[in-house]
């Protein structure tokens, strides 16, 4: 091919203002090229000088195409016709855009599914989703009576919603996009769980059905929307920064707070007015035998148990930690570390052990780990082995080690049925953009909650609270493998970290607006004397939520597969110390950093009381 005396192609892709793919005038596949003004010149010289004979187009230093010029062109707007399928069309429009940039393409991350995987994967996910509405369903229904079948309703609805705006979009719903869904059909009744015992309060208080529907819509909306928005922020957070299975994640998990939101707090609504309209003996029910007098007339003394919690949570983020570095560190998966995995299925059960020492020596030293991967007979197999060559010979290099090493079992068939690789420059930009992301969720939640209750104690708290979430589920993975259960902290895991923080958040939000709105109608009373009344009135919403979120991730955790095993285990830790911490660590620090001077600023003020709807509830010192 002929270049310049520097060596350099005649006309360099920078020319190409734009190509795609057409079909043209005689029915046939072509190409529309699209110069720029001065590639336009160059581009008829070389026309012009060249009829008859061919012009190379060049990626990577591989001929894409070579067509014939039949005669100058000008003005730039270039037909390259030929025995083209339509496929072949769009790659080489693609391949002539992709020319317009300066550096060469290099693979960086890669993930390679066989189909009788995926199949599998799908199935699972399918499972999964499948037996969470099932349980969710039949939970709300028997918790809540006719008004648990309503929510039932909206959360059909709602995932509807959720499946219409992702096919419009195009997008694709992957695994992780799968249990986002599950999680936000878990998440999603947790606004109607707040409406239902807000109604079921004002029903408590002598209000007509009519009066008490509307009075629990109106009050429980401002803790359902700050719900909402951190849940919202992490899903942008997720969105922006993360990459691959995370923003599927985080895309599957912003429609759903989005439609969410929608059904619960109107569909709903619509359904129940429409119900109960013009009849104030309609049996609308929003509770049942077995529900009726659950939580009710509780007086537990939480905060005052607030430094034994202190002192649990101490301990186990300690021994967490000890045990990890005992341990040799984290047990970072190849997306913090670089490097390739591979699952490999057998015709019989393998111990993951004597595989790893047999196929070590092959990878010269390099980090290597074997574990089972769903089903006695498949392992992954991760290797650090050539982690810094992210070159397609390097690829071939590794995977000819493992085959070597996996000669000693040939009589058990062994076959890689899927592979992945992350170059060990995008794994330090993954770890960093996931502390980013952490960071951010904070500081987002911090400046939030301190705009909507307007005391730095309230944000102080929260982050802490969330902060020592984060630590306890990090904790839990080393504790975990000390019992046998190894999991891997990688993009998914960091998945799981924030949406735990984005349920606990959940919680401490519907505490933190009941603490309010009891400051104000009850200005005479200390911070300390509504703490206890707040977390016992919304303890049955906590509980109720805690169960119904917790079913779920327990039944991704069993039918998800291995894929979503560490992200399923992170979650089913993270509720169980998310609805903890809101009880126990986040409420209890406001008090203990809540200054006296401000409280006594606060009674001398008093709050204005005047218009406060009758049925309120009031709290005297005798009740606290």
């Amino acid at each position: 091919m002929r270049k310049t005396r520097d060596g350099v192609p005649m006309l360099s892709g920078e020319a190409v203002n734009d190509a795609r793919a057409d079909i043209g005038q005689n029915g046939q596949p072509e190409v529309l090229m699209n110069m720029t003004p001065a590639g336009s010149r160059k581009w008829a010289k070389m026309t012009a000088a060249n009829i008859g004979r061919q012009v190379a187009m060049v990626l990577d230093d591989y001929v894409c195409s070579a067509p014939v010029v039949q005669g100058e062109i000008t003005g730039g707007g270039t037909s390259i016709t030929g025995s083209f399928q339509i496929e072949d069309t769009q790659d080489l429009a693609n391949q002539l855009k992709a020319g317009k940039l300066p550096a060469p393409t290099r693979i960086v991350e890669e993930a390679v599914v066989g189909p009788s995987l995926g199949q599998e994967a799908i199935n699972q996910g399918l499972y999964s989703s499948l037996a969470g509405v099932v349980i969710i369903m039949l939970f709300m229904a028997f918790y809540y009576g006719r008004a648990g079948v309503v929510a039932d309703i909206a959360l059909l609805f709602n995932i509807f919603l959720i499946l219409g705006v992702l096919a419009q979009f195009g997008t694709a719903l992957t695994l992780p996009g799968i249990a986002g869904l599950i999680l936000v059909m878990g998440t999603s009744v947790d606004a109607n769980v707040l409406i239902f015992e807000r109604i079921r309060e004002e029903l408590d208080h002598g209000l007509s059905l009519t009066d008490a529907i509307n009075k629990g819509y109106s009050r429980a909306f401002s803790a359902i929307f700050d719900s909402n928005v951190t849940t919202m922020l992490i899903a942008v957070i997720l969105g922006f920064f993360g990459t691959g299975p995370v923003q599927s994640f985080a895309v599957t998990l912003g429609i759903g707070v989005l439609t969410s939101f929608l059904s619960a707090v109107f569909v709903s609504r619509l359904i129940i007015e429409w119900m109960v309209k013009g009849n104030e003996n309609h049996p609308m029910t929003f509770n049942t035998a077995i529900s009726r007098n659950l939580f009710k007339n509780l007086n537990f003394d939480i905060v005052g148990k607030r430094k034994l919690a202190y002192t649990f949570s101490a301990i186990f983020i300690i021994v967490g930690f000890a045990v990890m570095a005992y341990q040799g560190g984290p047990n970072l998966g190849v997306d913090f570390k670089g490097g390739r995995a591979y699952v490999v299925d057998f015709n019989k059960t393998m111990v993951a052990s004597d595989v790893a020492d047999k196929i070590r020596p092959v990878f010269e030293g390099a980090g290597l780990e074997v574990k089972q991967y769903g089903s006695p007979d498949r392992l992954r197999i991760t290797t650090g082995y050539l982690a810094e060559d992210e070159s397609p010979v390097a690829d071939k290099k590794v995977v000819a080690a493992l085959n070597q090493g996996l000669q000693a079992y040939s009589a058990d068939a062994p076959v890689i049925k899927s592979t992945s690789k992350v170059g060990a420059t995008i794994a330090d930009d993954i770890k960093r953009t996931s502390v980013l992301s952490l960071g951010l969720t904070l500081l987002g939640i911090f400046v939030y909650v301190l705009f909507r209750f307007e005391r730095w104690q309230y944000s102080m708290a929260a982050v802490v609270a969330l902060f020592h979430d984060a630590l306890l589920v990090i904790a839990a993975f080393p504790i975990a493998r000390l019992f046998g259960l190894n999991y891997e902290m990688d993009q998914i895991f960091v998945a799981a970290l924030l949406t735990v923080i984005g349920f606990s958040m959940n919680d401490t939000v519907v505490i933190y607006d009941r603490i309010r709105e009891y400051l104000r109608e009850n200005p005479k009373l200390t911070f300390a004397q509504v703490v206890n009344p707040a977390l016992n009135s919304t303890f049955s919403r906590t509980m109720i939520t805690f169960t119904t979120v917790f079913l779920v991730v327990f039944v991704m955790y069993v039918f998800g597969g291995e894929t979503l095993r560490s992200f399923s285990f992170a979650m089913i830790i993270g509720v169980i110390f998310g609805t903890y911490s809101s009880l126990f660590i986040a409420t209890p620090i406001i008090l203990d950093t809540y200054g006296k001077k401000e409280e006594r600023e606060r009674l001398a003020r008093g709050e204005d009381v005047t218009g406060v709807d009758a049925g309120t509830p009031k709290l005297s010192q005798a009740n606290v």
